[in-house]
């Protein structure tokens, strides 16, 4: 390791030896640790350059580790450094332990018995760490020093951020052994929780193959790993961080024991388990059947003008199919590669990420406003018109709106074709995202081939004008549900001001509209109406913003879902029904109407001692994303049914009536119990 180190540093040319200043930029800051005077947290934050990295604590088959020299006030003293879970970066064969991304190392500092006194006190570390990119390496320093006053605040707003990320340790120690060429681990885990693509990373240095191939099993309440052994070294424990991907993972100690060999092998979580064309059969069926789903319904004003319009002749049926179809699947493209590259960059997302942000609520309420207003004839836009130009431009920008309202929700078929797209390759990933937008597209397309389907639809004509006059009824109403929306993400005032935006907007429409009428010039009329509300809006939403509403739920004893709620139900004995939905998922709330919040539902929950739990993901949650991802769903709807001892069940993403009910009276459940005491998750 040391001596590929070397020989990187001496391949980096002269001028980036002696950098005027590092690609990992350094800071120290202090943090109070609630409770305690005695001690206090220190932070390195570290923050490479674009295509620079840093290293883990064991950096792997290259790199080196950093190295920290402190000054600090007598009977002070600095514990070890704690990381967050490092990424692999394969590099010609060497696996590193790197961080791509700015990260922080705590370090514990323990102050004698008088705490900071009558301070302040400066506390000054030198630090070396090594910064590379894929070709060049630089031993880079800095002597940093950080003032500790007697009384300090709570400081800086990232140290939650940054304390959240360091793995917790577990509370209970684990078993290793050698054997053969391998070393075995036996990581205590509890068996109800589940694990995503693990991967241990060994502190030890020169223990294990770090770019071998690992295995890991179940037996009971213990993780079991195989890591290939690289040589010699007889450790005395073994320690490491079990990672579970996305940033996520716990640190642990092994100590020599015993090693159960009769483990349930863990499947592959990083590959989907059906074939790959049964993916894309699965994501076009989904986008055809998506033209159906309630979550689509808001723009069925917007296709069934198109649909009309399609028998005016061959050519103009055969462009607009064509036009339409481009726009959905270059929309669906869009927002795939978005999503994908979001969480490549470490974001926890999922499918219909884009509605739960408050800011594209809003910019969604604008267009259903201006869209509801050119249906209502108040107005004209002639070169991008989505409702009366019966252009290409016209069908494409349709297409386009209608991909980025109607893919929120997920339906049948399109559930597993999302979930793994989330783990495949970026190329396979688009294809998916393509052939969802070819399902949702695909009956204008036929519709602009195939004369025999055109010669079902009315002939064009004036009723037209009236139909869409007509149809910016439930456009309207769709503004109105993503104000409310609005007001479920980011509070009543947030909401209040995005109508005054929104009422700006259609005032500066309708004067528009009026000029056009007048056969004058109308869009410099509608800039100078239009942008003191835009201005407005740019500074009071943000300032507006408050924390979502939480969702409302009638089941009786419903929890809130978090890993740990839901083990603590499941050990219990108790049956589980654990549902996610979001406010701005129709089909979500027609489920939750029509079959999990009735009152036969309820009483059949009762009788049986279920035990509800629900999932809110209206407002992004990295816990909810990371258990869908899980479970191979890329949004919601998603029900799990656990019943007791048993592992989970998921059901349908469209539920009947009496779904639920008879789901209890086939699997059965237990009397009412309370929980057992001591059932706590782990830390």
């Amino acid at each position: 390791m040391a001596l590929a180190c070397a020989i990187m540093t001496l391949l980096a040319p002269p001028a980036a030896a002696q950098p005027a200043r590092n690609h990992i930029a350094a800071e120290l800051l202090a943090e109070p640790v609630a409770g305690r005077e005695n001690a206090l947290n220190l932070w390195l934050h570290f923050t490479p350059e674009p295509g620079w990295h840093g290293y883990w604590r064991n950096p792997g088959d290259a790199g080196f580790g950093m190295e920290l020299e402190w000054r600090l006030p007598a009977g002070w003293t600095a514990g070890e450094a704690l990381y967050p879970v490092p990424q692999q970066l394969l590099i010609g064969g060497l696996m590193n332990h790197v961080y791509e991304a700015d990260y922080a190392v705590m370090i514990p500092l323990s102050l004698p018995g008088g705490g900071a006194g009558n301070g302040p006190h400066a506390v000054e570390v030198a630090a070396h760490w090594l910064a590379c990119t894929d070709r060049v390496c630089v031993p880079e320093q800095a002597v940093l020093k950080a003032d500790i006053l007697p009384r300090m605040g709570a400081g800086d707003a990232r140290f939650d951020r940054w304390r959240a990320a360091i793995p917790p340790l577990l509370d209970g120690a684990g078993a290793f052994a050698l054997a053969g060429d391998k070393l075995r681990l036996a990581i205590p885990l509890p068996a109800s929780m589940d694990v995503i693509r693990p991967h241990v990373f060994i502190a030890t240095e020169e223990l294990v193959d770090y770019a071998a191939v690992q295995s890991f099993s179940r037996k009971g309440d213990r993780l079991i790993a195989e890591v290939p052994l690289r040589g010699g070294v007889r450790p005395r424990a073994v320690e490491g961080i079990v990672s579970f991907g996305d940033g996520e993972g716990l640190r642990f100690t092994a100590v020599p024991g015993a090693v159960p060999a009769d483990g349930t092998p863990l499947s592959d979580a990083s590959a989907p388990a059906a074939p790959y064309w049964l993916l894309l059969l699965g994501a076009l069926a989904g986008g055809l059947i998506l033209n159906i789903m309630p979550c689509v319904f808001p723009v069925l004003s917007l296709k069934a003008i198109s649909l009309a319009r399609a028998g005016e002749s061959q050519a103009q049926a055969r462009a607009e199919g064509l036009a339409y179809t481009a726009g959905v699947v270059l929309a669906c493209l869009a927002l795939g590669a978005v999503l994908l590259a979001l969480r490549a960059a470490g974001a926890q997302l999922g499918w219909a990420f884009q509605l739960q942000e408050p800011g594209v609520v809003v910019a969604l309420l604008l267009l259903a406003v201006a869209i509801t207003a050119n249906l209502g004839g108040l107005f004209e836009l002639p070169s991008l018109s989505i409702t009366r130009s019966g252009e290409p431009a016209s069908a494409f920008a349709t297409g386009l709106l209608a991909a980025f309202v109607a893919t929120p929700c997920t339906g049948p078929f399109m559930a597993a074709a999302m979930g793994a797209a989330l783990l495949l390759p970026p190329v396979q990933a688009l294809a998916l995202f393509a052939a969802l937008g070819l399902g949702l597209a695909l009956p204008f397309l036929a519709l602009g081939f195939v004369q025999a389907l055109r010669a079902m639809l009315p002939r064009p004509g004036p009723w037209m004008e009236r139909f869409r006059h007509w149809m910016a009824a439930p456009m309207g109403l769709t503004a109105l549900a993503l104000l409310w929306l609005a007001s479920r993400l980011g509070g009543k005032g947030f909401a209040l001001i995005a109508l005054v935006v929104a009422g700006g907007l259609m005032m500066a429409l309708m004067v528009a509209g009026r000029l056009q009428r007048a056969d004058r010039m109308a869009w410099p009329a509608f800039g100078l109406v239009v942008t003191p509300f835009l201005i407005f809006g740019a500074f009071a939403l943000p300032a507006s913003l408050s924390a979502p509403v939480k969702a409302q739920v009638s089941l009786p004893g419903a929890r809130a879902f978090s890993e740990a709620a839901l083990a603590q139900a499941r050990a219990s004995g108790q049956p589980v029904f654990l549902w996610f939905t979001a406010d701005w998922c129709v089909t979500c709330k027609v489920n939750e109407s029509v079959a999990i919040e009735r009152e036969a539902t309820r009483a059949t929950f009762a009788e049986a001692g279920v035990i509800p739990m629900v999932g809110d993901w209206t407002r992004r949650d990295p816990a909810i994303t990371r258990f869908l991802t899980a479970h191979g769903a890329a949004g919601v709807p998603l029900y799990l049914w656990y019943p007791p001892g048993g592992e989970a069940r998921q059901l349908p993403q469209v539920l009947g009536p009496d779904s639920l009910v008879e789901l209890v009276s086939q699997t059965g459940g237990n009397a009412p119990a309370a929980a057992p005491a001591g059932v706590n998750p782990p830390d």
